[in-house]
Order: structure tokens, then sequence, then C-alpha cells
């Protein structure tokens, strides 16, 4: 299997030293590239396309939270870890859906389980996951809608949309016969047009088809990844709105 490609951005050269140090002894992982500030991680972001980013929160230029919300607009499944000298700004971390937030100074220990954690994530060999229960009455309804896209217009069955979702800062449908479709809609109004009977805002940069879901899985702290059938597409959802989405299958 490929190597997990991570970035590190932080305005300390010697922690950047210790995080490179410790990428280069985790099993699986591949360094591809080091910022020393918000726009110079962007540029790295935009250029390598990694998989995991660590960042620190005070650096010059844009912080590390404006960084991740704008990595979050263009890729969600990016793994985003923390790595700060404040445990202040923890909370404002997990509001953009953080895997990981470690307080400096850390135990080179606690960095490499969170790596292990990570890749276990992406490489699909986590825990067993959370069940789910049945579906709720009224979730097999929906309709057809009309999808304008990059290559015309589609007619689609909202029934087949398993996942909508912020994709390379363009809103991306995707449907049960494999394809993708990439609309310069937003998300707020796709999921407009969406049957809510059947669709649920599990995050920012998602929407699932309830009729779609088969497993939730534990990711990070404060956040669960949602499995689609038939797909390996996923999407998060937070521990808030999985308590709601439980409230709906009750």
């Amino acid at each position: 299997m490929d190597s997990i490609r991570v970035v590190i951005a932080d305005d300390d050269e010697g922690m950047r030293l210790v995080e490179s140090k410790l990428i280069a002894l985790a099993e699986g992982f591949d360094l591809a590239g080091e910022a020393e500030n918000g726009d110079e991680l962007m540029a790295l972001v935009e250029r390598e396309h990694p998989q995991v980013v660590f960042l620190d929160v005070e650096m010059p230029g844009k912080t590390g939270v404006e960084c991740a919300r704008l990595i979050q607009d263009m890729d969600p499944s990016i793994v985003l870890i923390f790595a700060t000298a404040h445990d202040a700004y923890m909370g404002d971390a997990f509001q953009v859906y953080a895997f990981d937030y470690l307080v400096k100074p850390f135990r080179n220990e606690r960095v490499l389980e969170t790596l292990r954690r990570v890749r276990e994530r992406l490489q699909g060999t986590e825990s067993q996951p959370l069940p789910m229960p049945e579906k709720p009455e009224g979730a097999s309804m929906g309709g057809r809608m009309m999808l304008k896209h990059r290559d015309g217009v589609a007619f689609v069955d909202q029934n087949d949309i398993q996942l909508v979702q912020r994709e390379e800062r363009a809103t991306v449908l995707y449907t049960t016969d494999g394809h993708r479709y990439v609309t310069g809609d937003t998300m707020g109004e796709i999921e407009e047009r969406l049957d809510p009977a059947i669709f649920f805002r599990c995050h920012k940069s998602y929407i699932i088809n309830l009729n779609q879901i088969v497993a939730m899985e534990p990711y990070g702290r404060w956040t669960f990844v949602v499995k689609l059938r038939g797909t390996r597409q996923t999407a998060l959802i937070t521990h808030e709105k999985y308590e709601e989405l439980i409230q709906r299958f009750s």
C-alpha cells in the first residue's frame, strides 16, 4: 500500500524537525513538505494533496484554525492534527473536525499513537463499527431532481444519491451507480432541494442519504466516520450530530 502523505506547518523550525523525525519513525508515512506560516501551508496543500496535515494554531499570516477551515473546504477527508503550546484553542480545533490536538511539549509515544490511529483510519483497519438502528419511517420517499453540472444537465433520482460533499471548492454528488456529479451549487442550495425525510446534513461539508448508512466508527475524539453501502466514500459526523441522528432513528 502507498505511503500516507503528510505535511507539517509550524513557525518553529525545531518543532518541525521533531515532527518530521517522528513521521519518519512511524510506519507507512511519508513527509511531503514543510511550511512555516499559513500561506505557505495552503500553497503546499494545493500542490502536494496530502492525506494528513500537522499544523500549529498560532502562525504568521493565516492561523492554523483559518487554514483548517480552508482545507476542509478543499478536501474534508484530509486528517487534521493540531500541535500547539496552547490548550485554549482546543474547542476551535474540534469545530473544524480535528483528528487530534497535541499540546507541546508532547511525548513521542503520544504522537506515534496518534499516527497509528490515523493509519488504521485511512487504511480501513479500525475497530468494530458502531451498530445502526433500523431505518426511520418515511425514509424511503424522495423524488427526481434536475442537476446542472460541468458536463450539462442530469436528472437524478434522490434515492440514488448516496452522498453530497464539498470537494476542491465545489459540491459533488455521488450516486449508487458510481456516478460523480460536480456542480457549482452550494451545499445549502443542494440541501434545500433534497427530501429532508431521507437526507441529513451531518457536517458542514457532508450530506448523507439515511437509507445508505451501514455503520459509524469513531474518528478522533468527538467525531465519527459514516460508512455507506457499496462505496469507499465516507462522511464525517460530530458527536452532537450523531446524537441527533440516533434520535431520528428512535
